[in-house]
């Protein structure tokens, strides 16, 4: 590892080999760093974070921060990052909220700049959120989500998989998985298929989903007999994940 003269590692971190601490970083105790992990500049991990393998993290960013929450008491919590994240400048990431709760960052993140994740969430793998997002306690990610700048989202709230939120939009239900959402109020306007060709569905997929779209939104019938229609007509394992998230959502979902 090389870690720059200005840094400041206590010596109950953990750092693992080829890992590289830029000049001026500030490392606390119970911090873990996985190996091949680069920090640029004034990056500071505060105690309780752990990061996986091959991390790389950009100037100005703390991990592992107190939550943003008056209740919040001083107690140990954690923040656990996994492997190949890229969190660029001035990000923040802030830790459970409750004794010995957790933030959850997965693998292959891409986290832009100024923008902040807020405790207790649970971010998937494989995601992008833009610069100036702001992700509210509780929220949860799914996997290859992809989150524009400048959007908020509400506490509680869930963005399904490899859904797309348009920039400048305001998230206060949970966005289904597949779909593409804009506008202030979160707004369902289609499916989300250059996302899903980018992923690697197939064209029979995708004509599944789009099925399964037009029934959910514009049948005209009530949620759960467009869910059980959709079950019936189009049983793939990408619709059947659709319906399990429309029927475990307790915000209600985005609509047309």
């Amino acid at each position: 590892m090389t870690i720059a003269p200005t840094a400041r590692v206590d010596p109950r971190a953990s750092i693992g080999a080829g890992s590289s601490i830029g000049e001026y970083c500030v490392i606390e105790p119970d911090v873990v760093i996985g190996a091949g992990c680069r920090l640029e500049p004034y990056v500071y991990l505060k105690r309780w974070t752990t990061l996986g393998e091959g991390n790389e993290i950009s100037a100005g960013t703390v991990l592992g921060t107190d939550p943003l929450d008056k209740t919040f008491k001083g107690e140990r919590s954690y923040l656990r990052i996994g492997a190949r994240n890229k969190i660029r400048e001035h990000y923040t990431i802030s830790r459970g909220t409750q004794p010995e709760s957790v933030t959850e960052i997965g693998d292959d993140n891409y986290i832009m700049t100024s923008g902040h994740i807020a405790h207790n969430c649970k971010i998937g793998s494989h995601t992008v959120i833009c610069s100036c997002a702001l992700v509210a306690g509780y929220v949860e990610v799914e996997d290859g989500a992809f989150i524009s700048g400048g959007v908020v989202i509400h506490q509680f709230s869930k963005i399904g998989k490899l859904a797309m939120i348009g920039g400048n939009t305001r998230v206060n239900s949970d966005v289904p998985p597949f779909m593409l959402c804009s506008d202030f109020n979160a707004t369902v306007k289609g499916l989300n298929v250059v996302g899903l060709k980018r992923a690697g569905l197939r064209p029979s997929d995708i004509a599944q989903l789009k099925k399964a779209y037009q029934i959910l939104f514009r049948s005209g019938l009530k949620l759960e007999q467009a869910l059980s229609r959709i079950e019936e007509e189009c049983p793939t394992g990408h619709t059947r994940h659709l319906v399990e998230f429309v029927r475990r959502s307790e915000r209600g979902i985005c609509r047309e």
